[in-house]
């Protein structure tokens, strides 16, 4: 018997003040990193996809970004006055 599955890794990479595409409003929105990796026998062995997304802390809105945009967020963040940068890891499984 072979068990297998995958497990998502979703990471908080920043905070950062924008305005939201959805609500207009100007709101705290998370950029995060979701890493969906292959496990065998209950152990992460490869990431089979990597998604970057922000979050709007107002309505809740999700939006899709590359990995050049998530970069750029992030330094933006990073060298920004109000910017936090985080490296937070929140596990979810799914089978």
């Amino acid at each position: 018997m072979i068990i297998f599955g995958t497990k998502g890794y979703l990471y908080q990479l920043a905070i950062l003040t924008l305005v939201c595409g959805q609500c207009g409003n100007p709101a705290a929105h998370t950029l995060r990193k979701r890493v969906t990796k292959f496990t065998l026998f209950f152990v992460p062995l490869f990431p089979i996809s990597t998604k970057y997304l922000t979050q709007c802390t107002f309505c809740g809105a999700e939006q899709k970004v590359s990995k050049e945009q998530a970069d750029h967020l992030q330094i933006q963040s990073a060298n920004g006055p109000s910017g936090q940068a985080y490296g937070q890891q929140q596990q979810h499984d799914r089978f």
